[in-house]
């Protein structure tokens, strides 16, 4: 059982609340309250208190708080955050950091998952703003259950209406659950592109964000794995997670020695980083200028060491090597000779010559040793990475 915090703030959908915190605690959930200044116009401190057994935070300054800093210790008690209704202001504190009250400076200062249940007139739930916000969230791994169809208090039905008690408590049932299924498994995953040297100044590079890598770093930590992240060129914000160790790296070889030192007490490895294939074979000591009378240039380049056939090869037990085949042609041929001749257990294909690199979207093929492919529909790489993971627990 989770210990969950509850963020209330202000909107009729409040009372409905109420009937989510009982079931929670009748779940086994020890449950405390944050509540917005507005949310005390539709529930009180009183009922919540009595429900939890625990005092409300909904004031920073009062005396009760004066000799503490209640919301650093509940930030720090909290497992699971869920902000619940979620106005479309709270939603926009949370995705621009502004700490101005006991609720917002509470959930700024937590590391916990954070679930969201918007509730809110249709109007203010179509707005662009709040969909950017939502937008923002999503990308930043918290989770929204998207609101429902039904009468809303100014009493036409439409979308902006808080789903039902039973139905919210089902959805933090299930989050919970695949929270652990990576409970005590360390996963290595790299992630970006490498980069190779020809002079002090100029590398040998490729376009790759980092950002499916960083997304598999994210979600894994998400349920319950310690991440050990090799990165290299990312243009992505890194997860700063504390079950996640962020580890850089510059060129393909440097990652090949970091995965393979962190591969050996490692349960899973996801080779998501774009490693250049060809490095200098002699790394320039000065910057190289161009001449005056110098049209071309020539450079002499040599194979890198294959990591993932380097380190699969050297699998344990009980070890799983994930590969990614980005590719501009052939897909699966090209996947499929991956899959056979790396001696990974699963290769994720994707298509990479239509503008893939930095998106939030994406469209791969799964393919695994004497299973039939998998080509999933186009989703959010964050899905893409829970689908995966998923897929990867069940196989541990």
């Amino acid at each position: 059982m989770s210990r969950i915090t509850i963020y209330m703030t202000g909107g009729i959908a409040d009372y409905k609340a109420v009937n989510v915190i009982r079931d929670l605690e009748k779940a086994g959930h020890q449950v405390q309250i944050v509540m917005t200044k507005n949310a005390e116009h539709f529930v009180t401190t009183n009922t919540l208190a009595a429900l939890t057994k625990h005092p409300v935070l909904d004031d920073l300054w009062s005396k009760e708080n004066q000799s503490s800093i209640p919301h650093v210790h509940l930030a720090r008690w909290t497992e699971l955050a869920l902000v619940l209704p979620a106005t479309a202001n709270f939603i926009a504190k949370m995705a621009t950091g502004i700490a101005d009250d006991a609720a917002s400076t509470t959930i700024l200062a937590t590391s916990a998952p954070k679930l969201v249940v918007p509730a809110m007139n249709d109007q203010m739930w179509n707005n662009p703003a709040t969909q950017r916000n939502i937008a923002f969230l999503k990308e930043h791994g918290v989770e929204i259950m998207e609101p429902a169809v039904g009468m809303l208090a100014e009493g036409y039905a439409a979308k902006g209406r808080m789903p039902e008690p039973g139905a919210i408590v089902a959805w933090i049932k299930n989050f919970t659950e695949q929270q652990n299924v990576l409970q005590g498994k360390n996963i290595v995953i790299t992630a970006g592109g490498t980069e190779e040297a020809i002079d002090p100044v100029r590398f040998i590079g490729n376009r790759s964000s980092g950002k499916m890598g960083i997304s598999l770093a994210t979600e894994a930590a998400a349920m319950g794995a310690k991440v050990k992240l090799i990165y290299g060129n990312v243009s992505m914000p890194l997860p700063q997670n504390p079950r996640i160790t962020l580890i850089h790296v510059s060129s393909s070889e440097e990652m090949l020695v970091a995965v393979k030192k962190e591969f050996k007490h490692s349960n899973v490895l996801i080779m998501a980083a774009a490693v250049a294939d060809w490095r200098m074979k002699q790394v320039a000591d000065h910057k190289l200028k161009k001449q005056a009378d110098q049209q071309t240039l020539t450079l002499t380049l040599v194979k890198t060491t294959d990591i993932l056939r380097e380190v699969a090869s050297h699998k344990q037990r009980g070890q799983i090597v994930v590969g990614f085949a980005a590719e501009t042609n052939n897909l699966l041929q090209n996947a499929a000779k991956k899959l056979s001749s790396k001696g990974a257990d699963m290769i994720v294909a994707n298509d990479v010559s239509k503008n893939v690199f930095g998106n939030d979207e994406d469209q791969v093929t799964i393919l695994q040793k004497n299973k039939s492919t998998k080509k999933w529909p186009k989703m959010s790489k964050r899905k893409i990475a829970q689908k995966l993971l998923q897929l990867i627990a069940q196989k541990i």
